[in-house]
């Protein structure tokens, strides 16, 4: 299961529109190596010159590449991160994760990121099954 829903949060849902704090609320508890990955990228992009902020270190166990992936593969999620903390999310193999500012979304940084070339560049054996 990829979150952890409140019997409150699912009464929402039930019931209607979901509050986005309440969501994102509950990815960060759930989710919480995904979510703390993303909000010290975030912090890196908005504090330096860089024109992304990208992870390269491997999450510390399997536990939290899956919550990784699991944020990043779930649409939901995922746009709900990018809205909560204003940025574009981008991702490669199993743990690259970059910030671009949101209004970077098609520009040549994130094209050149998000391209077939650079999925191919960054690949090695180790990922294989990740």
């Amino acid at each position: 299961m990829s979150l952890d829903v409140s019997p409150q949060l699912l009464a929402e849902a039930e019931n209607g529109a979901v509050r986005e704090e309440d969501f994102v609320d509950t990815v960060r508890t759930s989710l919480p190596y995904a979510y703390q990955l993303i909000a010290r990228l975030t912090a890196e992009l908005r504090d330096g010159t860089a024109e992304f902020a990208d992870n390269q270190t491997p999450p510390p166990s399997e536990k939290e590449r899956g919550q990784l992936l699991r944020a990043l593969s779930s649409d939901a999620i995922r746009a709900g991160l990018e809205r909560h903390f204003g940025v574009a999310l981008a991702f490669q193999n199993c743990h690259r994760v970059a910030v671009f500012p949101p209004e970077a979304r098609g520009g040549r940084i994130h094209t050149r990121f998000t391209s077939a070339r650079s999925q191919i560049l960054n690949q090695s054996p180790e990922f294989r099954d990740c």
